[in-house]
């Protein structure tokens, strides 16, 4: 679904039962094409992510002269050029929607010797490109923007300079920048943070060879050495399995298990407060995969409370908020967010577009600067019974408007699990950007959807 309006038609279903793995991680994906592309050698990648983010940064790579065989569904096969490889396309390299794409992009062709200018659709023209701007100036890049927004023109430059830079905002896109670009500099770049963030650039860059240096907060990247090869095994993405971690723990009767998902401990702040929620999650152990730890995700439904969530969860949880603010609509008492300014610059305004949805649906929701306080409806304790069976604070049936974000489209695709009557989603073309097929594994496991 892509380029449209499309809608979903959601109600209640039935109790959400059995196993199931989400599409592969799509950070892991994006990372995965990008340094095979860069190294010496073949890189074979199984579980890739088949969403058009992804398949939109593989299609700018073979503009730049990467061969990228597509072997199989989740598969790809990457002849990589080495650092030194790449050759200029003509014209635009379009990122749709993709955010993270666009900004490695920009990291990785700042210090070619050619000019290249990346674009997006609507969503992602209006997102901000100043936090890696910026650092990638003061390498000496030179990037032209209009007021720090796409399309970026990024000038001929071959050789950069390595900095140690302290990033203002906790952002693993704006580091994993700052060290592709590393990659072309003239001495170490040093990226520090003022909270740890996903190290997924990091292990893969290690993976792939590269002199990296990396502890939580801290990494730092010596440039000189040839990426090899190797093979890439995608785990199952987190932010896709927060959904229906959420979801099983909120409508009543569930018990399902999530099958090896990627749990990078910088990835999986959404357990943490769901637990201090009250949510009812089994976390096993099943080895790694890609260089990530990976594990079965076992939740049942359970009498969720609401919590004050920690602010140095927040930015290990930057993507599944939308997610938690269902979770905190439907449990019982207050739901407190603080110091998560960023999800006003994510696909949309997660905050406004969030709280408007729910309140749409009879939610209490009120928004602050950089959160909201949500007052929940106690639909949650409930947890024992089954959806039909619940009468007790359920949200009401309506109309909301996704406003083109992906995870808001899915996070209200979970409250309308448990509302009294349907709830129509506008806007939801862009849940195939991160998952492909959510509505009809969605539907298999046992949620009420279907596309108007």
């Amino acid at each position: 679904m892509s380029g449209g309006s499309a809608a979903w038609i959601a109600a209640a279903g039935r109790p959400l039962t059995g196993r199931l793995r989400v599409p592969g991680d799509k950070s892991v994906s994006h990372r995965s094409v990008m340094l095979g592309a860069l190294a010496e050698g073949i890189t074979r990648i199984t579980g890739f992510l088949e969403g058009e983010d992804t398949i939109a940064t593989a299609a700018i790579l073979q503009r730049l002269g990467v061969r990228i065989e597509a072997s199989g569904e989740g598969e790809r096969i990457v002849h990589g050029v080495g650092l030194q490889g790449l050759r200029p396309a003509e014209g635009p390299l379009d990122c749709g929607n993709a955010g993270t794409g666009m900004r490695l992009l920009a990291g990785l062709l700042a210090g070619q010797a050619f000019e290249s200018v990346l674009v997006g659709d609507a969503s992602l023209s209006k997102r901000p490109m100043r936090r890696v701007i910026d650092p990638l100036a003061r390498m000496g890049a030179r990037i032209d923007s209009e007021g720090g927004l796409p399309p970026l023109r990024i000038h001929a430059k071959s050789v950069l300079q390595g900095i140690d830079y302290e990033c203002p905002v906790a952002s693993a896109q704006v580091k994993s920048a700052i060290l592709l670009a590393g990659l072309y500099a003239s001495g170490p770049t040093t990226v520090r943070e003022p909270h740890p963030t996903r190290d997924y650039t990091e292990r893969m860059l290690s993976a792939f060879g590269a002199d990296i240096d990396f502890a939580p907060g801290v990494a730092t990247l010596r440039p000189g050495r040839a990426l090899r090869a190797t093979s890439v095994d995608v785990p199952a993405d987190f932010s896709s399995a927060a959904f229906f971690l959420v979801a099983a723990s909120v409508i009543p009767g569930s018990h399902l298990v999530l099958e090896r998902v990627g749990v990078n401990p910088r990835r999986t702040g959404l357990l943490e407060a769901l637990r201090l929620m009250g949510a009812d999650l089994t976390v096993r152990p099943a080895g790694e995969q890609g260089g990530e730890p990976v594990a079965d995700i076992e939740v049942r439904a359970a009498r969720l409370r609401g919590a004050a969530i920690p602010e140095a969860l927040v930015p290990d949880m930057i993507d599944e908020f939308p997610a938690l603010f269902t979770a905190a609509a439907l449990a019982e008492g207050t739901t407190i967010v603080s110091g998560a300014a960023e999800l006003r610059v994510k696909e949309s305004d997660r905050i406004a577009v969030m709280a408007a949805g729910l309140r749409a649906l009879g939610a209490v929701i009120d928004e602050t600067p950089d959160g909201a306080v949500i007052t929940g409806s106690g639909f949650t304790a409930n947890a024992a019974s089954t959806p039909s069976e619940s009468r007790t604070g359920r949200l009401r049936g309506g109309q909301t408007d996704s406003r083109g974000d992906h995870r808001i489209a899915m996070s209200l695709a979970i409250a309308a699990q448990c509302a009294a009557g349907e709830v129509v989603i506008d806007d939801v073309a862009n849940v195939a950007t991160s998952f492909p097929g959510f509505d009809a594994l969605a539907r298999g496991v046992g949620f009420g959807l279907r596309l108007a």
